[in-house]
């Protein structure tokens, strides 16, 4: 029997590469997101390519959606927790109490939801392996960041804790750390402003959702006596949240 990974968010981006990217080492996959159509598509190419995938058209900010659709899956062995977003880029004082709720409810609770319901699969099977995707804002807090910065900080900590808290149960926890990945991610930052998110990347080549997943690939193919605790990747372009070389500019 194939092994079997839910990724969520899989919809585009790091969620959409990596279902591909495990489907291609062969893995059954079970792909949720909040766009049908996309998951379709996701569906019908893993398909076309001999995999297998079931598709979960849901929020993971919805409590109940995630145990109505989660809570019947058999055994599950693993989990990629990338649901996640940003949104507004303000100074505290001006920040849309929205965006601010929209950010903790899918980084954070979403991600603790998803987790109470598959861990315990994990548990009861003996052995899993949960991999959340977290970002470089985790550790470095900038400007106009304040609540997306405090997210990751929240799945920095709660991957650090269920790595300790599943020890016991040989389930592997790694977290993984991006700089500048360019997906959709700016351009639901800006709430739709194309130019403002194409700015983002100016000058830079920034990493793409395939590198993302090609180092989850690597990860979850390690020996089992081998645990990724958490792994930064940048653009070579990039040393850190404040330190980017933009080549047009001088």
């Amino acid at each position: 029997m194939n092994r079997l990974a839910l990724i969520t968010g899989a919809t585009s981006g790091i969620g959409r590469a990596t279902a591909l990217r495990l489907a291609g080492l062969g893995y059954d996959i079970v792909a949720t997101g909040r766009r049908e159509e996309r998951l379709a598509a996701l569906r019908a190419e893993i398909e076309g390519n001999g995999g297998r995938c079931t598709t979960l058209c849901f929020d993971v900010r919805d409590l109940a959606a995630c145990e109505k659709h989660l809570a019947p899956l058999g055994r599950v062995d693993l989990l990629v927790n990338n649901a996640g977003l940003a949104a507004g880029l303000e100074h505290i004082d001006c920040g849309d109490t929205g965006d601010w709720d929209a950010m903790i409810d899918t980084n954070v609770k979403g991600l603790l939801y998803v987790t109470r319901i598959i861990a315990p699969k994990m548990v009861a099977a003996g052995g899993g392996h949960i991999v959340n995707i977290g970002s470089i804002a985790g550790t470095e807090p900038y400007e106009n960041g304040a609540v997306y910065c405090a997210s990751k900080h929240a799945v920095h900590a709660i991957s650090q804790s269920m790595r300790a808290d599943l020890l016991s149960s040989g389930i592997r926890v790694s977290e993984i750390r991006p700089g500048m990945v360019e997906t959709e991610f700016s351009l639901v930052r800006f709430h739709g402003d194309r130019e403002r998110a194409d700015g983002t990347y100016r000058g830079v080549e920034p990493l793409t959702g395939d590198d993302i997943a090609e180092a989850i690939a690597w990860i979850v193919q390690l020996p089992a006596r081998m645990n990724v605790n958490d792994i930064v990747l940048m653009p070579a372009q990039q040393a850190g949240a404040y330190y980017t070389f933009r080549k047009n500019e001088k």
